[in-house]
């Protein structure tokens, strides 16, 4: 097989675009990105699809972007008639391919639902997937909790069945009150239309004529001296200000709606949705995600995939504008804001009225005009007024949530430098700053490899780990292989002027340390602190061992500095068992191969590339081989030489 320099391929790829970018028309459309495989890595809209796509290739970007654009080795377009055929066709496109640098969002119905079925014999239920079956959604709740307190007042307030299917007989639902059992007595399609008709009215913001009906007949028991009646029914209302009360304040016009901010920040989005229902903030919900495109435009994307396919639609959606150009996204300015707290959150919708609201023009309106002709429900981009502070509320809480993701990342590597710090001062060094670690890996003594990983003031630098086939130990000699690998490596440091580390750790006793300490020391006259891991019984980090001889360090169990030797054993462990398994798996396949007459070397390695793998051959036609000049009598020699088991490339390994 011809293999062709990158650097030539890259260059004939943009050739190619350079041409296809001269074609490109004045209109609105989709553009899909591809890598070098054909495989679409990126969707995105544009009003003019000639200037969005030449922007790519001309230009700076940032950092994120730039990646994208080196993986880019074609396009393809899509012209569309309106920029709203744009929008779903982007939100469509984006579903089907998954493209890596887009925003994705794994599961658009992961909030909890209210779900009345469309049944004979309907039930209530909470659900996260809302489909289109003529069932009656409501929602999306905060969280599950608040979900299932809602269900279970309406269970006692009317007797759905709460079967999945009919038993034989009744159940203690029945007794209970909360199940009118269509199992064993017949009812009436009229009751569960007025239950239904009655829980629709209270989810949509009715709960207070509903109080007010249950007021009206506990005072009608009371007269009757139906005092148990009385108590339920006055238990019904104090259950429905308990769970109403917690939702307290109130916009003027009562209207459910989600309220959008977002923000960016190095590379890195923020999507902020505050649930009003019925007039009442209730919660936030809040993604954070990188982002490779426009900000704005990424952030239509989250929005069109969020309402995607999605029945349960508030009756209003408020979003931000896009920004002015030369203006910097939300989040961008340097100014901190403290994070809006959830009372904050209350007091400023106690104040919000939708009198004197008013809504974006220009780029706004049209952005939300193309989503509510696609949503059917009103979408606004207000510019002044209460509303306009609510997104402006949700923006700045994107921000902050973003600065706070900083904020803990930063405090996580202050966290490994000071474990880094203090596994120094344990073991008696000046510093900890770059820990090499080794493992040794085989079965009974085939294979053996060896693997060193690099940490960096306690964090993992994994292009400093190395990979190490053992040349010179026959069997398995954990001794031994320890003593050619330590050399190797720090034979090749001295060579080549690399940094030596602080520490030194090993995957083992007091052997494998007194082995790695003599070359060290011996033969190669370099003076570096070396310790060891022992494990228990149940193959656990257990004990440090440093000095000559060795002594037990006695780190406490709970210290940073003993999570950060747990981390670097586990990951050692899991650099060497990878390249056994690996290299295991190819000498096997290479075996198999090998003992078929009139397979060599060349030819093997001709199967393999072809292929891909040995499962792959064994599927193969006799016809398939011609593309490696392999005859007919040979093809089939070497399928009935692979399939006189059943063993695949997946149980070799």
């Amino acid at each position: 097989m011809d293999i062709v320099p990158p650097s030539a391929e890259r260059e004939k790829a943009m050739e190619n675009i350079r041409h296809k970018l001269a074609l490109l028309p004045d209109q609105p459309g989709c553009y899909l990105m591809k890598n070098e495989e054909g495989k679409i890595i990126y969707v995105g809209k544009a009003k003019v699809l000639k200037n969005r796509v030449r922007s790519y290739f001309s230009g700076s970007h940032d950092g994120k972007t730039q990646k994208l654009v080196s993986e880019i080795r074609d396009f393809e377009y899509i012209v569309t008639a309106s920029n709203m055929e744009s929008l779903i066709l982007e939100c469509n496109l984006i579903k089907e391919h998954h493209p890596r640098y887009n925003v994705l969002l794994k599961d658009d119905k992961s909030f909890p639902y209210l779900k009345i079925t469309h049944e004979p014999h309907p039930r209530l239920e909470i659900t996260r997937r809302v489909v289109k079956d003529k069932g009656k959604y409501f929602g999306p709740y905060p969280n599950a909790f608040a979900a299932q307190q809602t269900k279970k007042l309406l269970d006692r307030l009317y007797p759905l069945r709460k079967c999945r299917t009919l038993p034989d007989k009744v159940c203690l639902y029945y007794h209970l009150g909360q199940c009118v059992a269509p199992c064993e007595f017949p009812v009436n399609p009229a009751v569960y239309e007025e239950m239904v008709g009655e829980i629709t009215r209270f989810l949509n913001g009715g709960h207070t004529e509903i109080k007010r009906e249950l007021q009206r007949k506990m005072e009608e028991a009371a007269e009757e001296l139906a005092f148990e009646r009385a108590r339920e029914l006055r238990d019904q209302m104090m259950a429905i200000e308990a769970l109403m009360e917690k939702q307290t304040i109130n916009m003027a016009d009562a209207m459910d709606r989600d309220v959008f901010g977002y923000a960016v920040d190095k590379g890195w989005m923020c999507v902020q949705i505050l649930y009003m229902r019925h007039g009442k903030m209730i919660q936030r919900h809040v993604s954070v995600f990188p982002y490779y495109g426009e900000a704005y435009d990424d952030f239509l994307s989250f929005v069109t995939q969020y309402y995607s396919d999605n029945p349960a639609l508030p009756r209003e959606v408020l979003l931000p504008s896009p920004p002015d150009k030369g203006e910097a996204a939300p989040g961008t300015a340097v100014a901190a804001t403290a994070m809006v707290s959830d009372s904050a959150l209350l007091e400023a919708s106690l104040a919000a009225r939708s009198e004197g609201d008013s809504t974006e023009e220009g780029e706004g309106a049209e952005i939300g005009d193309s989503l509510r002709r696609w949503l059917k429900i009103r979408v606004a981009v207000p510019k002044r007024g209460t509303k306009r502070q609510l997104v402006a509320m949700a923006c700045d809480n994107s921000r902050v949530a973003l600065e706070e993701k900083f904020r803990l990342i930063e405090r996580d590597e202050s966290r490994s430098v000071k474990a880094a710090d203090g596994l120094a001062q344990w073991i008696g060094i000046p510093s900890a700053s770059r820990i090499e670690a080794f493992d040794n890996s085989n079965i009974q003594g085939s294979s053996p490899v060896s693997a060193m990983v690099v940490f960096t003031d306690g964090k993992p630098d994994r292009k400093e780990y190395r990979k190490y086939n053992i040349r010179t130990v026959e069997g398995p000699d954990d001794y031994q292989t320890m003593r050619e690998v330590v050399r190797r490596r720090y034979e090749r440091v001295l060579k080549e002027g690399l940094p030596l580390p602080d520490l030194i750790v090993i995957d083992g006793g007091k052997g494998q340390i007194a082995a790695a300490a003599d070359v060290l020391v011996n033969e190669l006259g370099i003076d570096i602190p070396v310790c060891g891991l022992a494990k228990d019984a149940k193959h656990r980090t257990a004990e440090l061992l440093v000095g000559d001889p060795p002594e037990i360090v006695p780190l406490p169990r709970d210290s940073q500095e003993f999570y950060l030797l747990q981390r670097i054993q586990d990951e050692v462990h899991r650099f060497a068992i990878t390249f056994h398994r690996e290299k295991r798996g190819k000498s096997m396949i290479a075996s198999r191969l090998d003992a078929i007459p009139g397979i060599g070397e060349k030819r093997r390695k001709q199967l393999l590339r072809h292929f891909g793998s040995l499962k792959a051959i064994k599927e193969a036609a006799p016809e398939d081989f011609r593309a490696v000049s392999i005859g007919e009598a040979l093809a089939r020699r070497i399928l009935d030489a692979l399939n006189e088991n059943g063993e695949t490339e997946s149980t070799l390994k």
